[in-house]
């Protein structure tokens, strides 16, 4: 028999904070990808690392967040353990490949749209193998159009994100870059779980598995610690609080040995000495 699914158990509570997950993780890793551009002299690819983690946390987190509003009425929904913690390596992973790419190539046509399709890809990839961690009494099925859809939708919105992280600097073009970017991402989820359909066995077979709130609610908690911490790091790194003026403008002034005080000032003086 098929299943009765709904994908909004809790109503608007799973969509917002997944959402929320999403925006931060998108954020984080914007702000990351920034840093590297405005002080060239920076660790690269410490910058790089800590950017896709936070990316890629992101959107694993808002992904199982926005499952567990997911239900099947007929069967008990669980997750296997081990694929859920795959899903977590491939999103990170491969969001890395994507953001080490426009890192050292730039937002050139070809390097952007290659770590975009990686990247969208990837996310994709990690959607459908936490679909695939699981278990409940029935058969999982999908739309093939749908599913073909949502994969569109993951590489533009990979590829809107990137493009972003290399081409935005100001804290507000990439705050306004990271609620597109989780929308998108959202979106693609939602389209994903669209395409979903299950055909419940035996509705009398007794249920093994743990359920998701069980499995997944302690299983975010380390990726949600981590946001925060990289949040800790990017919201009091001197760079980015400063901006690219004011953090280079001692640099400059130790350089060239010019004053830091703007260059009117002794005109000023000398045209009351005239006087």
């Amino acid at each position: 028999m098929e299943g009765t699914i709904d994908g909004f158990r809790y109503g608007a509570v799973t969509p917002a904070a997944a959402f929320v997950m999403a925006c931060l993780g998108g954020a984080l890793g914007l702000r990351c990808i920034v840093r590297t551009l405005l002080n060239p002299a920076s660790f690269k690819p410490g910058w790089l690392a800590l950017g896709a983690a936070s990316i890629g946390c992101g959107i694993w987190t808002m992904h199982f967040i926005a499952m567990i509003g997911f239900q099947v009425a007929q069967t008990r929904v669980g997750y296997h353990v081990g694929l859920t913690v795959l899903s977590l390596a491939v999103a990170v992973v491969v969001v890395g490949v994507g953001v080490f790419i426009v890192g050292y190539r730039g937002a050139g046509r070809a390097a952007l749209s290659l770590a975009g399709a990686v990247t969208g890809l990837g996310v994709a990839a990690m959607h459908y193998l936490g679909m695939a961690a699981m278990q409940l009494n029935g058969v999982v099925s999908y739309a093939p159009f749908t599913v073909a859809l949502s994969v569109v939708i993951a590489v533009a919105a990979a590829t809107a994100a990137l493009w972003a992280a290399v081409t935005t600097r100001g804290f507000l073009t990439s705050l306004g870059a990271s609620l597109v970017m989780g929308l998108a991402v959202s979106g693609m989820h939602y389209t994903a779980m669209a395409a979903v359909s299950v055909h419940v066995h035996d509705t009398t077979a007794s249920w093994t598995g743990d359920t998701a709130t069980s499995l997944l609610l302690p299983m975010l908690i380390g990726p949600v610690i981590f946001l925060l911490l990289a949040g800790v790091v990017v919201m009091f790194d001197p760079l980015l609080v400063l901006g690219d003026g004011e953090w280079n403008r001692p640099a400059r002034s130790a350089r060239t040995g010019a004053p830091s005080q703007p260059a009117e000032r002794p005109a000023t003086v000398r045209s009351w000495s005239r006087e």
